[in-house]
């Protein structure tokens, strides 16, 4: 039934597109997104649903959209570089069954999001795309904090819609993405047009999905996903009015749910302090210093999934109870071999060398400048009407911040979650330049049109002279 109940609801939205083919660009935001087709276990995997939207969306914007107000910029340059360096680093990847395997998936991904801001060419594409990215995130963070209130969570266990444990339902991802959306929820709650916004039904919903989005963490006992809560706590320090009582609120919040979190999330929090008492971030910081060697000796990188041909050997620390209350702290080595990055930056600067980290930062970094300086000249404009876009500027740059800090421990550096709010980013810059341009014509046309009343007075007042 559930499988039925995806394929009518995908086929829908098809359907739909065929009177605006707008909405193909986002049913395959919500197939990017949710991977509808990992849910499904015998229609969907059929139907190759994503490669059919993603041709849909690209076809339906060249033969039948109006391209007027779409334009490049130097951001989706450094996109387009970054994805051509991608494909040339695959070409000589130390490992090409894997990393062609990888590509297969992450070309799209980037050329998804490299296309999305030429279809995204009004502000109201723009709002609708921001809308159906929450309502996808929903689908998965309800289920998971629903698991997680009822005792179905666990490190590595907590299922949400699927039992895949890759792409954005891995533990870590989804945690970081979960947290780093709800920005994006409480604007979509406040300031959408597609919605009632500030209603009490859409307020309470955007209650519950933070709510969710808050449990995803707890759920998935992921050490990610408490560090970007935190994160987005003292980035909505920026914005808050009663900063003190928000701060007294989030403590008092804290401490009150101490007793009804799981011992084993306490258990696992319990490492974030001592990396070598625990082994999996023992092999991260192994991980990471192989990294920097191998880049010292292979500037260009080794290609995608280059980690497996890391090997090192390291100790760890572990109390152990010798017997008569008496803990002693012992050390043993472990040899390991081929383990994954475990860092966005990290995996970008092995697989993509020193030319492809420098893109990927340059293209994160100027995101984070141009939605500051948009944020702050939009607040300053006066216009009610801007207050709302600073509030988007806002709002996309605390979710890229709080991904690119969850980032520094969990390789996701092309998943398609942050490639599709870079491309908003984009989206909005432009947009606010077709307002700035169109202000700008307006005046000069009113200055003209002033100008030549001055010169001809007479037919200014319908031909009478004094």
């Amino acid at each position: 039934m559930l499988d039925l109940a995806l394929v009518l609801f995908v086929l829908g939205l098809i359907a739909l597109g065929l009177r605006r083919p707008f909405i193909w660009v986002l049913a395959y935001l919500y197939v990017d997104i949710v991977a509808p087709q990992k849910i499904g276990w015998t229609l969907m995997p059929s139907l190759k649903i994503s490669l059919v939207t993603f041709v849909l969306a690209f076809g339906g914007w060249l033969l039948f959209d109006n391209k007027h107000g779409s334009r490049l910029s130097v951001r989706m340059g450094l996109m387009f570089a970054l994805l051509a360096w991608c494909a040339f680093t695959t070409s000589f990847a130390d490992f090409p069954e894997a990393a062609a395997e990888k590509w297969s998936w992450v070309w799209k991904s980037m050329l998804f999001a490299l296309f999305l801001p030429l279809a995204l060419r009004t502000k109201l594409r723009l709002e609708a795309a921001i809308t159906v990215l929450v309502l996808s995130m929903s689908a998965i963070v309800i289920s998971g904090g629903i698991k997680t209130i009822f005792g179905g969570g666990g490190y590595g266990v907590l299922v949400t819609l699927t039992q895949d444990n890759s792409g954005i339902y891995e533990g870590s991802t989804l945690s970081t993405a979960a947290i780093a959306v709800i920005p994006l929820i409480w604007w979509v709650a406040r300031h959408t047009t597609l919605l009632p916004a500030r209603h009490r039904l859409t307020m309470l919903y955007a209650a519950g999905m933070t709510f969710a989005c808050l449990l995803i963490p707890v759920g998935t006992s992921t050490r990610t996903g408490l560090l970007c809560i935190a994160v987005l706590g003292l980035l909505l320090l920026r914005t808050v009015r009663h900063r003190f009582l928000y701060i007294g609120a989030a403590a008092a919040l804290g401490l009150l749910s101490l007793p009804f979190l799981p011992n084993s999330f306490q258990e696992r929090m319990g490492t974030i302090t001592s990396y070598q008492a625990d082994e999996s971030a023992s092999t991260r910081v192994q991980v990471w210093k192989w990294t920097l060697d191998f880049v010292s000796d292979k500037p260009l990188g080794g290609g995608f999934d280059a980690f497996l041909g890391n090997s090192f050997t390291y100790e760890t620390v572990e109390k152990v109870d010798v017997g008569g209350g008496v803990v002693e702290m012992q050390r043993q080595e472990v040899t390991d071999e081929g383990r994954a990055f475990h860092s966005a930056y990290f995996e970008v600067l092995g697989e993509q060398g020193f030319v492809g980290f420098g893109l990927w930062a340059l293209l994160h970094l100027t995101g984070l400048v141009g939605m500051e300086r948009l944020r702050r000249r939009l607040r300053k404009s006066g216009d009610p009407a801007m207050a709302r876009w600073a509030a988007l500027a806002n709002a996309l740059q605390q979710v890229q911040v709080v991904f690119l800090f969850g980032s520094l421990f969990v390789g996701i550096a092309y998943q398609p979650f942050i490639l599709i709010v870079l491309s908003m980013q984009i989206a909005l810059a432009h947009a606010i330049r077709s307002d700035d341009a169109r202000l700008a014509e307006d005046e000069r046309k009113a200055r003209l049109a002033q100008h030549r009343a001055r010169k001809m007075p007479g037919k200014a007042f319908g031909g009478a002279t004094a």
